[in-house]
């Protein structure tokens, strides 16, 4: 028997639903809002009926029978950490995507609104891997300030994705890998798996690894500390010059890595040094992450937008392809991951877990 579900993944100004009949795409649309609907709301959870009507309007002009699907699934939000998995949306989840458990996020919405329409019409709602989850060895998460433990945010739904999506294809259980997961995104996340659990990765969100097209990474820390307490800037400039407007973005003007590769074509040297820079830090947290798997690699996995670039993925070959094999699984299908973690579930391949 087949499963239907529906997907929902709620984005800061749009809402992309998928229909999905096991793992064959139905149906897909990226709903869009404008700033100016969305000033009508005080917070993101404000939203919710909001963006529910759009997604039930959707629904009735297909003429699309709600009744029909068997499971609803959201993106994960900013939650306590915890273990990589599908997720039941129990009511002790919910109350945590309500208030912002560790912070308002437009994920927080994928739980709420997937609980609101699977209860509906009797069905089970679920999250997958959203971006909190939590494997790290106890000895990853020491800084060096006990104030400030290292802490696991990255892009754990895709990681976690491409590693069960290789071990599928080499007939291997991807809980008897060692593999080294790459994320290139507007975010940058380098993950070492080992036995079906990320136990240490870089912050993909504020002050860790690799700069991004969007990210500053792990900046100097003195440094740091003088610029904020300089007196130029505010807390929130000080932020957006880690999360959002640094990375490329503060050095080119651009998040578009295409539009650096062009710019560096052409001659611009400042901006080939800066693509040079960027492969080269990456490269470095794929080193070390190799020493936390002690040299036993079985691969190196890149995928994300940035991973469509050959130019890129020969660079990072040149530096650490001596580590391990690559192999490479370009952009994210955020839809479908998080369907495949509803499938796991529901077709007895893995356990559902309670928050």
């Amino acid at each position: 028997m087949s499963i239907k579900s529906l997907i929902i993944n709620p984005g800061s100004t749009s809402t992309k639903i998928g229909v999905f009949e096991d793992e064959t795409l139905l149906f897909e649309k990226t709903l869009r809002h404008s700033a100016e609907e969305l000033s009508a709301y005080a917070s993101i959870v404000d939203q919710k009926d909001f963006r529910k009507d759009i997604i039930i309007s959707l629904f009735k002009e297909k003429k699309f029978d709600l009744k029909s699907l068997n499971v609803v699934v959201g993106r994960g939000g900013l939650l306590k950490p915890i273990p990589g998995g599908t997720y039941s949306v129990t009511d002790e989840l919910l109350q945590d995507l309500l208030i912002g458990r560790q912070g308002q996020h437009a994920s927080n919405l994928g739980g709420i609104l997937a609980r609101e329409i699977a209860d509906s019409i009797g069905a089970p709602a679920y999250i997958v891997d959203p971006i909190v989850v939590d494997e790290m060895n106890p000895i990853a998460r020491y800084s060096g300030v006990p104030e400030l433990p290292r802490v696991s945010i990255f892009h754990a739904l895709n990681q976690k994705a491409v590693a069960k999506r290789y071990g599928k294809e080499i007939g291997r259980p991807y809980e008897e890998l060692r593999l080294i997961v790459v994320h290139l995104g507007g975010g940058v996340s380098v993950g070492a798996h080992i036995k079906g659990k990320v136990v240490d990765v870089f912050n993909a969100l504020d002050g860790d690894g690799a700069f991004s097209p969007e990210r500053g990474g792990g900046v100097p820390s003195g440094a740091l500390i003088k610029m904020c307490f300089s007196g130029k800037y505010s807390e929130k400039e000080v932020y957006g010059k880690i999360v959002g407007k640094g990375g490329f973005n503060a050095y080119l003007g651009t998040n578009d890595f295409r539009t650096v590769k062009k710019m560096a074509e052409e001659g611009d040297s400042y901006a080939g040094e800066i693509k040079e820079a960027f492969l080269y830090q990456v490269a470095k947290d794929i080193g070390s992450m190799a020493c936390v798997l002690e040299g036993k690699v079985d691969r190196i996995i890149i995928t994300g937008g940035i991973a469509h670039n050959s130019e890129v993925i020969d660079g990072l070959k040149q530096m650490t392809g001596w580590i391990a094999p690559f192999t490479v699984y370009p952009g994210e299908d955020e839809l479908l991951a998080l369907v495949q973690g509803a499938l796991r579930v529901l077709k007895g391949e893995e356990e559902v877990k309670q928050y």
